[in-house]
């Protein structure tokens, strides 16, 4: 098949690279940024770069921008993709987008999958970007009552081809629902971390637990807005439990109160214990 990666950013660049590597499809690429985009065809990555008018010659098309760009580019391009051609996007919010991007490709003929390849690093960009990104991950897809079955599989079985461990089916409310959790939240909590006074004594007082907890501070604070924006209900509820939970910890030490401390944290160990079982379970 031809398929199209359009932005060549981390996520984007990564497709490329794994594409090439793994498959036999041709791999074209399109970036604004026309430095990104030549270092993408220098290193093998794809093969062309496709202006708009070329997009018709894709029968797959990802779409790796920021939520809000995605439905932005979209809009002012649709009408140069091929009908009954495949478009997927990999945001990682997927209710309003969804929604969004299936009204516009609906228009035209197109089929629309949402997607969210479970994958990151710690820094953005193509430089950045490498061929075994998504080795091992999970690639959930977010069909909805209007999918076309056979685009669906045809998107699931690429990215085996790319090498995702797992292929999960999920709504894209329920998506939104977890992903507040296991992701959004995460990122907020690493980046209030990280603005303690104390981060400038860290030197030599740190390890793993540290290291793990504002790893991914480093985020793009662009993207990641956008995300939060996106999915609002879903993080305050996460929020809120957050907010509720810290503050039994603050009065337990305030109060001197060791058993009450004691049983807290019992009750996040158990709780870890038991998701550590099921995971493993699972695998």
């Amino acid at each position: 098949m031809n398929i199209l990666i359009i932005g060549l950013g981390l996520i984007g660049g990564s497709f490329c690279k794994t594409l090439s590597k793994k498959t036999n499809h041709n791999i074209f690429g399109y970036d604004k940024d026309n430095i990104t985009s030549q270092k993408a065809l220098n290193d093998g990555s794809i093969i062309s770069v496709l202006s708009p008018e070329k997009f018709i010659q894709a029968d797959v098309t990802f779409i790796c921008l920021h939520p809000t760009v995605s439905i932005n580019f979209l809009k002012e391009n649709v009408s140069h993709f091929r009908g009954n051609s495949v478009i997927a996007d990999v945001c990682g919010v997927k209710g309003s987008i969804s929604a969004q991007m299936s009204e516009i490709t609906m228009s035209h003929n197109i089929n629309y999958i949402g997607t969210h390849p479970m994958a990151g690093r710690e820094f953005g960009g193509y430089d950045y970007s490498v061929e075994n990104l998504f080795d091992n991950a999970s690639f959930i897809v977010t069909p909805t009552e209007s999918t076309d079955m056979e685009s669906l599989e045809t998107v699931k079985k690429i990215a085996t081809e790319m090498g995702f461990k797992k292929i999960i089916t999920a709504s894209p409310e329920n998506h939104d629902k977890t992903i507040a959790y296991t992701s959004q939240l995460a990122h907020i909590v690493s980046s209030a971390y990280v603005k303690s006074p104390s981060i400038e004594n860290e030197s030599g007082f740190t390890a793993g637990s540290f290291q793990d907890m504002t790893r991914i501070a480093t985020l793009n604070e662009n993207m990641w807005s956008d995300l939060f924006m996106q999915n609002q209900k879903p993080l305050l509820n996460e929020l809120d439990t957050l907010i509720s939970n810290l503050a039994k910890y603050r009065e337990a030490i305030a109060d001197s109160d060791a058993d009450k401390l004691t049983e807290l944290l019992r009750e996040g160990r158990i709780i870890k214990e038991r998701d550590l079982s099921i995971y493993s379970n699972r695998k």
